[in-house]
């Protein structure tokens, strides 16, 4: 997942199908065979929304899961990229629709609710790792736990 934040904007998607269909969410998706999260995460950006991510650095990383804390078919293991600018401009696709957003005042009512919690902190530059456990529908948040590391920001490129 990566949230390119240009001259004070953060730019997100309105996801249009799939996991999360009308929430606003960063973009992202899965790691394809010999890809690393940064490449995954560069990818993403330039098949959802046809620009290129520029400066990206690792922020954090957590764990998704639906029910319980056990990792199973639906869990996910998420890596959590910034980037300083893009090259291009946002276009729609199949998938998503962009959307900008000044980055103090993120949408996270129209986000996931794990989203409250975790975005934040990537926004003051701050890293973490976390473990997150939703309802079966995604709309409830069980339990999570977050901490904040002191290992500094990973850098990517």
């Amino acid at each position: 997942m990566c949230h390119p934040t240009v001259d004070g904007d953060l730019l997100l998607i309105r996801k249009r199908r799939g996991l999360g269909e009308g929430k606003i969410v960063g973009s992202g998706g899965k790691i394809e065979a010999g890809e690393t999260p940064a490449e995954a995460a560069r990818r993403e950006v330039q098949e959802e929304l046809h620009v290129e991510p520029i400066n990206m650095g690792k922020r954090g990383e957590f764990g998704f899961h639906f029910r319980d804390s056990e990792p199973d078919e639906d869990s996910m293991f998420v890596h959590v990229f910034t980037a300083e600018e893009i090259k291009g401009t946002p276009t729609a696709t199949d998938e998503a629709e962009p959307v900008w957003y000044p980055a103090d005042e993120p949408p996270l009512d129209e986000m996931w609710v794990t989203d409250r919690i975790w975005l934040p902190h990537v926004l003051d530059g701050e890293p973490f790792t976390g473990e997150f456990v939703l309802s079966d529908d995604g709309e409830s948040l069980l339990s999570y736990e977050v901490e904040l590391t002191d290992t500094g920001l990973w850098n990517d490129e």
